[in-house]
């Protein structure tokens, strides 16, 4: 029998790592409301919590990946983890608004940032030289899977029993992780004595360097700032996070709510969503191995923008079949535009270099993600409605199409 390279065993851990990392993030949707009933606390107050998180997780990208350069992997993995099991338990004793920016904006933020950020093309970089799109596809799919399999039932637990305990199932499975974590992660292949998977040559010393994290992280963006192409890619990124994870991610729950759909069918449709996504995200990993990423790019963008512009429509004639068709084609494309950006960002800086380079282009993404998560709940303060919200993202999306078709095609590359 054929023994199972080491590397598989890591995307694993990793895998299932960011799923209980990524469903502290996406399960912001489903406390909008809990928070308003129990505490009386205004939307757009709760919004600027989750908004804070998503900015520092994103921000901190760079910063986390000089810190694994570091400190190593796996200190970096537990901590992370340790982190985000703290927030969740503050969570169950806040009782004041401050204390919920603290705690979803500060210590959520922060804890979910290496997963969430660099952590993917990390892995793929060091574990990985042949099918290394691919596992980029399945480390960024993992956020949806996350999604897909706990929302509704997060939902179902809220709606019958209490958001705590929603909060206690999320907090055990973290607690499991870290356990998981501590046993079986390595910080690189040569920790065990192997090469990454498909590599015929030495592997990447991936050794602790005795630098200074926030000097290697703006070192980083030193460089990258000079480069047309960041700022192209910098800047889709921040319209993509704007339409994903910071419209979507946060309002897309209470959009549906307030024209009528219960709690646990929104958040199934929005687990519904992460069916197609963990389909959509692998297949462009698999795709951005063979395919011109700029177009793959294009077309994302484009689709995305279309399937946010249907949703406002869906919604107000209450048509069960376009509400599906939204959910399939953006569920298909919600992070289908990682691999082939972190695909771009390594073909331009490098394997070396691009960890870093590519965690400010995620922060950028953030910064949208922010954006949109609070003006989403402005929006809706000041119309009684989300529609202004999503119509205005499907136009940016188009916006984000023709920022990636002009980067420069790399020589050699099909990027």
């Amino acid at each position: 029998m054929r023994r199972i390279h080491y590397s598989w065993v890591i995307l694993a851990i990793t895998f299932f790592s960011i799923i209980a990392a990524g469903i502290v993030r996406s399960s912001s949707g489903v406390f909008i409301e809990p928070f308003e009933n129990e505490f009386g606390w205004d939307r757009s107050v709760i919004s600027l919590a989750f908004a804070i998180g998503l900015f520092l997780y994103g921000i901190s990208g760079p910063f986390m990946a000089a810190l694994i350069e570091v400190l190593g992997l796996k200190k970096m993995m537990l901590t992370s983890m340790a982190t985000l099991i703290t927030g969740a338990l503050l969570t169950l004793v806040m009782n004041e608004s401050w204390q919920l920016i603290i705690i979803w904006g500060i210590i959520i933020g922060l804890g979910s940032g290496l997963f969430l950020t660099v952590l993917s093309p990390y892995v793929a970089n060091r574990w990985f030289v042949k099918r290394r799109g691919l596992a980029v596809g399945i480390l960024t799919a993992s956020t949806a899977t996350g999604q897909l399999i706990l929302l509704p039932v997060l939902a179902i637990v809220i709606e019958n029993y209490s958001w705590r305990y929603a909060i206690l199932l999320i907090m055990s499975l973290s607690v499991l992780m870290l356990f998981i974590i501590f046993l079986f992660m390595k910080n690189s292949p040569q920790d065990i004595g192997i090469e990454p998977y498909g590599s015929e040559e030495t592997a990447l010393n991936a050794s602790v360097q005795k630098q200074n994290p926030i000097a290697m992280a703006f070192k980083g963006l030193f460089l990258a700032v000079k480069v047309k192409e960041f700022w192209l890619l910098a800047g889709s990124f921040f319209i993509c996070g704007l339409s994903t994870s910071g419209l979507i991610g946060t309002h897309f729950v209470s959009y549906c709510i307030s024209h009528g759909i219960p709690l646990v069918a929104a958040a199934s449709l929005l687990s519904f969503m992460g069916v197609f996504d963990l389909v959509g995200t692998t297949l462009s990993g698999w795709l951005s191995d063979r395919y011109d990423n700029r177009w793959l790019l294009f077309w994302y963008y484009a689709l995305r923008g279309g399937s946010l512009v249907l949703l406002p429509f869906a919604l107000a004639q209450g048509s069960h079949s376009l509400l599906i068709l939204f959910a399939v084609f953006y569920g298909l494309d919600w992070i289908a535009t990682v691999p082939p950006t972190i695909n771009i960002s390594r073909s331009i800086f490098g394997i070396e270099k691009s960890g870093i380079i590519y965690g400010w282009i995620f922060a950028a993404h953030q910064a949208g993600a922010a954006a949109a998560a609070f003006g989403g709940g402005v929006i809706h303060n000041l119309f009684n409605s989300y529609t202004y919200a999503f119509m205005l993202a499907g136009m940016f999306c188009v916006l984000a199409s023709l920022f990636v078709i002009v980067i420069k095609k790399q020589p050699g590359s099909i990027v």
